[in-house]
Parts: structure tokens; C-alpha cells; sequence
């Protein structure tokens, strides 16, 4: 990643709409960050894919009941673009991931900077790298979950698109979940271009009642694919046991 590439990058993310964003993460729980990666940033990412010295491990998703598709783990160190992302979104998130455990009267509280969390779930037993890159094939879908990997949970997390919908693949779409208490769950679609990203909730949210605020649990996955390839890029800000 060269120093331009990164500076356009890090322009990038600052010009984004942040408070909007924080608006849209407090209301649904979810937000888009309208294309994060260029068309060049999204096919190098996707290309790492068959890098086996890259990642640290593979999970094929049917032998664990997971749906079907596969994904891969990125080992440390992470490749460049992959990790000034997580170090740069984390900052804009914290102080969302903050107001969110005072709502859900959580005592737990995030470090501005990014390393001092990954130190603190280091600490935690919590050490391997969660970045990964996902791949689905037709007839491949994820099925509804949480990317819980030990107590450390940073409550946020970033899904980008690196495949262009219409043109890579057709279905593939992704979806978010929300069991509210004594209601039925809730479905939302979140539609993403080439280069897009969607902010989510990775376990809970806090949501205004009119007795104050609850938790809302929420889930996310993928639709069947009908046709081609999708490639996705996850960014999880809390490592794993």
C-alpha cells in the first residue's frame, strides 16, 4: 500500500459523514459508508484470497453449520490496507461503541486508540487476528450470527463489498436481524455497491422505550447467491481466543 493510496484512503474516511453515520448506527443499528475502497483497492484486497502465507486459517462454512460459502483469517501482520482500515474506523466508532455500553449500562469502556484495545484483549487470552475475506459461490449464504470469539467484544464491526453486485454476482445480499423483546424479530436489507461498507451491530444495541433504554439483540448473514462470485472483506475490531 503506498503512501498516496493510503493518504487518499485516510481523506476518504474523514470526509465521510460521521455524524450521520452515528445518526443511522443509534436509529437501525446499521449505517453505510458509501465507497470505502476504490474498484482497484477492492480487487487487490479480493486477489489476497488464494495467498495461503496471508491468512491463518480456512473454515469452510458447511462442515460447521455455518451455510455454505468459505473464509479465511488474516494472520499478523495484517496486510497494510487491511489494518490502517481497522485502525482508522475503529477511532471514528469508539466513541459510538462508548455511548452504547453507558445506554446499556455496561461498565466497560474503549480506548481511544485502537492498539491499546488489541493490547487489552491480548491480555484478555484474546491474541488472533479476526480480519478475514469471505468467498461464496452460487447456492453459498451465511447464515444468521454474531462474531463473538471471548469476553472482549468491541460492540461494532465493518462488512465491505469488494465484488460488484449485477455484474460479479447476482443475490448475495445482507442481512440484519433484530429480536426485539416480546416482538417478533425484524429483517433489514442492506443494499451495498462495489467498494461499500456497512457498519452493524455485532451482539446488541441499545434502543430508546419509553421506560429508558433496552438491549435489542441482532444477527447478520447472506443471502443465497443465484449466480458468480462475491467477495467480502470483514473487519472485527476485537481479536480472538
Amino acid at each position: 500500500m503506498t503512501q498516496t493510496i493510503e493518504t487518499e484512503m485516510t481523506a476518504r474516511i474523514a470526509a465521510l459523514d460521521w455524524p450521520a453515520v452515528g445518526a443511522s448506527l443509534d436509529r437501525v443499528g446499521w449505517a453505510v459508508l458509501p465507497r470505502l475502497l476504490s474498484a482497484t483497492e477492492c480487487d487487490d484486497t479480493a486477489a489476497l484470497y488464494p495467498q495461503e502465507d496471508v491468512f491463518r486459517s480456512y473454515v469452510q462454512m458447511a462442515r460447521h453449520g455455518f451455510g455454505r460459502g468459505e473464509y479465511r483469517y488474516f494472520a499478523y501482520p495484517l496486510p497494510r490496507l487491511v489494518e490502517r482500515l481497522r485502525g482508522a474506523l475503529y477511532a471514528r466508532l469508539v466513541s459510538v461503541a462508548n455511548r452504547w455500553h453507558e445506554r446499556m449500562g455496561r461498565d466497560e469502556r474503549f480506548p481511544a486508540d485502537h492498539g491499546d484495545y488489541l493490547a487489552r484483549c491480548h491480555t484478555a487470552g484474546q491474541a488472533r487476528p479476526t480480519p478475514l475475506l469471505l468467498q461464496y459461490g452460487p447456492g453459498d449464504y451465511n447464515c444468521l450470527h454474531r462474531d463473538l470469539y471471548g469476553a472482549e467484544v468491541f460492540p461494532l464491526q465493518v462488512a465491505v463489498l469488494l465484488s460488484a453486485p449485477g455484474t460479479d454476482f447476482t443475490g448475495g445480499e445482507f442481512v440484519l436481524t433484530e429480536q426485539r423483546p416480546r416482538m417478533q424479530s425484524r429483517a433489514a436489507v442492506v443494499p451495498l455497491g462495489r467498494g461499500d461498507a456497512v457498519i452493524f451491530a455485532v451482539n446488541e444495541r441499545p434502543v430508546a422505550g419509553s421506560r429508558g433504554d433496552y438491549r435489542v439483540a441482532m444477527r447478520h448473514g447472506v443471502s443465497e447467491l443465484r449466480s458468480g462470485q462475491r467477495h467480502t472483506l470483514g473487519i472485527i475490531f476485537h481479536d480472538a481466543a
